[in-house]
């Protein structure tokens, strides 16, 4: 999250929900309009084009959200940027939970597809290339991009939506871990993919956009080293997870919110050995709640022990 976060400036806040923008976003609508504006008549449908595209991937994102929530996840931030925009969700580790998170996303540009090809219809029956040119080359290029969109998040390539999807199909039958590693590894066939579309098709974006991937597919794989490790791991008696109940594994399965070292907030006096910062609170690597540190002594567990 702090990659993109870093650079970000908070728009506005809806439904509880922060949405930041990256200074680069504005670079980068300089350039794109600058680089279209022969497609209108005026450089004000230009504008307009690009603020429509910043609205779908902003519903996109919102759809990610609000069904995070629906079923008892956490998500209150969205950053978007050059490359697109990141809603920053916390489901429930479930792979229904995680399925219905992702899928929303796509869902929305779904029901876009479907206005946006009305649109068209009722363009062609007005003829609106004849008697309004701007508004027919303006609907048809919204209707290109929701549509790019939406394909392009389908890829079956982590972490894009299609590839979580996949990850949370694979999840009811392989579990967790082997769900995440089979995924990221398709991730990294697909980023080869990308890799070679981009310099055939000489796209700096898409080269850009594959590295983002690639870097993402290799945090996933550590991941799952990380929770094949802790499943070996040995539980500390009388600690446990407030919501689902897990115990505490031993060792450096947490990462300190200070100075982002792998610690155990449950170890000596728990504070982290690199920076001796205090853990005020703890995320589950089960269920990736997190929980003031109080409430993981479990007193059922300490008066068994």
């Amino acid at each position: 999250m702090a990659q993109t976060m870093q650079g970000s400036f908070r728009l506005f806040r809806v439904l509880g929900i922060n949405v930041f923008l990256h200074w680069s976003w504005f670079l980068v609508a300089l350039f794109q309009i600058q680089s279209r504006a022969n497609r209108y008549t005026s450089i004000f449908w230009n504008v307009l084009e690009y603020i429509a595209l910043f609205l779908i991937v902003l519903l996109h994102e919102f759809g990610h959200a609000l069904a995070c929530r629906k079923v008892g996840g956490k998500a209150d931030q969205i950053v978007l940027w050059p490359l697109g925009g990141i809603a920053y969700v916390a489901p429930p580790q479930r792979p229904g939970a995680m399925l219905w998170s992702i899928a929303a996303g796509p869902l929305v540009n779904v029901a876009l597809f479907l206005i946006l090809s009305l649109l068209l219809l009722l363009d062609r029956i007005i003829a609106f290339q004849r008697l309004a040119p701007d508004v027919h080359a303006f609907i048809l290029i919204l209707w290109i991009i929701n549509l790019v969109i939406l394909i392009f998040n389908l890829l079956p390539i982590y972490p894009l939506d299609g590839g979580q999807i996949l990850r949370s199909l694979l999840w009811f039958k392989f579990g967790r871990t082997n769900s995440l590693m089979i995924a990221s590894i398709v991730g990294l066939i697909g980023v080869g993919g990308m890799l070679l579309y981009a310099v055939w098709a000489g796209s700096v974006w898409i080269g850009i956009l594959a590295l983002f991937v690639l870097a993402n597919c290799w945090s996933a794989l550590s991941h799952v080293r990380s929770w094949a490790r802790m499943a070996k791991a040995p539980r500390r008696a009388g600690i446990a997870c407030p919501k689902c109940k897990a115990p505490a594994p031993q060792g450096e399965y947490w990462i300190c919110s200070n100075c982002q070292n792998p610690f155990d907030p449950f170890a000596m006096d728990g504070s982290c050995l690199h920076c001796r910062i205090n853990a005020s609170s703890a995320i589950c690597p089960e269920c990736s709640a997190t929980s003031p540190m109080t409430e993981w002594i479990d007193p059922v567990l300490s008066k068994s022990n």
